[in-house]
């Protein structure tokens, strides 16, 4: 943009007036991002906030016509899926993409803390990223339950039955969750006021204190890489790295959509509170590891629930993983820190097996 004033718009000149247009702009021009190895790791926060925007307006989209309730959910996504133009587009759309929206997020959680990206001045920028990390899997399960179809009746009832465990809470909590004693339209109701008020009000002031403070404080480099050579290369955030930024979101783009024509995300039948549960019940894979582990885990350890003790220790290991920025010593002092790189890595492992498990078992 010239920035004589004279070849400004009086748009721009009235609102540089009121909210000063050009600090902004001042900033953006100055703002860079370091080149090294582990750049390709700086896209994946990117990628995710696309996946979510995608989210939004298809969501949006589908509650045109999505009705709430025990008798209308499935019925309103028979015919969004059947007779809405493009209708079964549109969910398969936001079915994929909340998929990868989340494996996105695990990848992009996965890269900053090896690379120690949470390292002081960058605390809360961990945290929130965290926490925005736990909503999008809340984004996850309540909206399991919202085409009332078979599997997400009785993996829901599963899925609150482990809430339940938790201890001092679980009971409470799991009248909560339900709304009662079972998963009924109570549960759906409740289930769809989170999907589509709650969490995403919470979900976006999170999003934009998060993105406020990586704005604000730039791309971290890594501690493993000396930060002389970090330094020497760089790029301007406006237009190189945005630009490269939304080619990989065209490409991701045609992902999600190549998935959504070739694999058109199923409805399944509708739910039936007084059917038996059918054969293999498991939740969706973000949760499956969990899930897997609560399975081998004996009835009861050592006087405890084996059920309570799993959920314990998944609860536990969420707080100290949101809590590392303050846990790790080496990354106060710029260094890597081998063992919880060790730590990470078997973490990852673990993941991938339980799931893979899960798939096959």
């Amino acid at each position: 943009m010239d920035p004589r004033p004279e070849s400004r718009s009086g748009l721009y000149r009235w609102l540089n007036q009121r909210y000063n247009l050009d600090a902004a702009l001042e900033f953006a021009r100055h703002k860079k991002v370091p080149l090294h190895r582990e750049s390709v790791w700086y896209y994946f926060g990117g990628v995710t906030l696309f996946l979510f925007l995608i989210q939004v307006l298809t969501g949006v989209l589908l509650l045109l016509y999505y009705r709430p309730g025990a008798d209308t959910s499935h019925e309103s996504l028979r015919f969004i899926v059947s007779q809405v133009e493009f209708g079964w587009l549109f969910r398969s759309v936001h079915s994929w993409s909340a998929n990868l929206m989340i494996l996105a997020a695990f990848i992009h959680m996965f890269s900053n803390f090896f690379t120690q990206a949470y390292r002081q001045p960058r605390e809360l920028s961990w945290i929130t990223g965290m926490l925005l990390f736990f909503l999008a899997l809340g984004f996850g399960f309540s909206g399991y339950l919202l085409p009332w179809n078979e599997l997400a009746f009785f993996a829901t009832k599963v899925g609150t039955d482990i809430a339940g465990a938790v201890p001092l809470v679980g009971p409470p909590l799991l009248i909560f969750l339900r709304g009662g004693e079972d998963v009924t339209a109570v549960t759906l109701s409740r289930f769809f006021g989170w999907h589509v008020a709650l969490l995403p009000m919470i979900f976006t002031l999170l999003l934009g204190l998060h993105l406020l403070f990586v704005q604000i404080q730039g791309m971290s480099v890594p501690a493993a890489l000396p930060r002389a050579e970090a330094e020497k290369r760089s790029m301007p955030f406006f237009p190189s790295f945005a630009l490269r930024d939304v080619i990989l979101w065209l490409v991701v783009l045609n992902i999600v959509a190549v998935l959504s024509v070739f694999f058109p995300w199923e409805l399944g039948p509708k739910a039936d509170a007084f059917a038996p549960a059918p054969a293999g019940i498991k939740p969706e894979w973000y949760f499956l590891f969990m899930f897997e582990t609560l399975k081998l885990i004996p009835g009861h350890v050592l006087g405890l629930e084996g059920e309570i003790l799993g959920v314990l220790f998944f609860g536990v290991a969420g707080l100290l993983w949101t809590l590392v920025p303050f846990l790790d010593r080496h990354g106060r002092q710029d260094r890597p820190n081998p063992w919880l790189r060790v730590a990470g890595v078997l973490a990852i492992a673990y993941i991938v097996v339980m799931t893979l498990v899960g798939f096959l078992s």
